[in-house]
């Protein structure tokens, strides 16, 4: 759950938007007044893609990381604890390293922004570089706790080659510097506690405090971590703030023009887009993110893997009859070996113990296989 409020909710009619819901956001962008927004996006945007966030109790990753030994959760993001025992957060990197997730439905509203040439800055706490991948340019993102984009050694400074440091977190060993007269640990750009904020977050707060016709939106994020959760609140009174979140949080609801959506971030932007009319433009590069066709997206990818369902289902009905086959083959071979085993003597009375129950056995067989399998109707069959 948001900190505790403490402020009133504001009641008064909106004085720049024409209602205080997704519909009046879309109004305000379709009309032109909407010139700059800017996103401040959180750990619930990539969830979707499968990472688990921070913070929540029993599947976040600070819950799950009890394995590992750490004194505290957080220690696997201190600096300090990293000098000494960097393990565990190459344990970590291992599951949050990029190349195993795809950009998610969110991600690819972001790059559409970009394309609609209305982002001016995605201010993101998340360092799984989801938003890159998803094609959002680097000079438009302001990625606060930095990411895995690029590392280097902690001691020189000296960058480290992208290929050597996937290499290191797919081989689970702690990558030191290639200098030889250094020797110093490795770490990805990410932001530790103890270390500064990256340059550019804070070059980048003046326009978001003075930026004239815009729209601040909020995305999957508790609005814990200082000084992130204070950007909401350098939002010029004139603009427009959104919410899109599971939980309240902020002081979102204390001005006129905040619209709170409490919904997963990818349901939001749908029900945004839907009221833009860029539904088939955010599914186009949703796919591209996921490396599809243009006339993919998430329906499509459903119907895929219930056709993939049906091949697998009769490709195994495929291997029952092939099953029934080899036995009806092998029945077969018993008759005629039981046959002219029988031939060599006079044995009537053995050819009707043994040779007559083998022949009952492959005509039921034989009838079997002549019978629909269970969830496989036969041609004339009415579905």
């Amino acid at each position: 759950m948001g900190a505790a409020q403490s402020f009133e909710f504001n009641d008064d009619p909106p004085k720049i938007l024409e209602a205080k819901d997704l519909a009046a956001i879309a109004s305000y962008i379709k009309s032109g007044k909407c010139k700059n927004v800017f996103i401040m996006a959180g750990a619930g945007i990539s969830t979707a893609a499968g990472i688990p966030d921070f913070r929540s109790p029993d599947t976040g990753i600070y819950s799950n990381l009890e394995k590992l030994g750490l004194p505290n959760p957080e220690a696997v993001f201190d600096i300090q604890y990293f000098r000494i025992k960097p393990e565990p957060f190459y344990e970590l990197a291992r599951e949050l390293a990029p190349g195993k997730f795809k950009p998610t439905l969110t991600h690819a509203f972001i790059r559409l922004l970009h394309e609609k040439s209305l982002l001016h800055t995605c201010f993101t706490q998340n360092i799984d570089t989801l938003e890159r991948r998803a094609g959002v340019p680097p000079d438009k993102l302001v990625e606060a706790h930095g990411s895995f984009a690029t590392q280097r050694c902690i001691d020189c400074r000296e960058p480290y080659p992208d290929d050597d440091m996937a290499d290191a977190i797919r081989r689970g060993v702690v990558p030191v510097c290639l200098d030889p007269s250094c020797g110093g640990l490795v770490k990805p750009d990410i932001v530790f506690f103890g270390e500064s904020l990256p340059p550019n977050f804070h070059s980048a707060l003046p326009a978001l405090q003075t930026a004239e016709d815009s729209l601040a939106i909020v995305l999957g994020t508790s609005l814990k971590v200082r000084p992130f959760a204070l950007l909401p609140e350098m939002v010029p009174e004139t603009s427009p703030r959104l919410l899109i979140n599971l939980d309240h949080v902020g002081s979102f609801g204390s001005r006129t023009d905040d619209v709170i959506v409490l919904a997963k971030c990818d349901e939001g932007v749908i029900m945004l887009c839907r009221e833009l009319g860029w539904e088939d433009e955010l599914k186009r590069l949703w796919n591209e993110a996921q490396g599809g066709t243009a006339e993919q997206g998430p329906e499509q990818e459903k119907e895929k893997e219930k056709e993939k369902e049906k091949e697998q289902e009769a490709q195994g009905h495929q291997a029952l009859a092939k099953e029934d086959k080899n036995l009806e083959s092998d029945m077969d071979q018993l008759v005629k070996d039981a046959q002219r085993a029988l031939a060599i003597g006079d044995a009537e009375s053995d050819k009707a113990r043994i040779v007559e129950p083998l022949l009952e056995v492959r005509e039921e067989l034989s009838k079997q296989e002549e019978a629909p399998k269970d969830g496989v109707p036969d041609s004339d069959a009415t579905v």
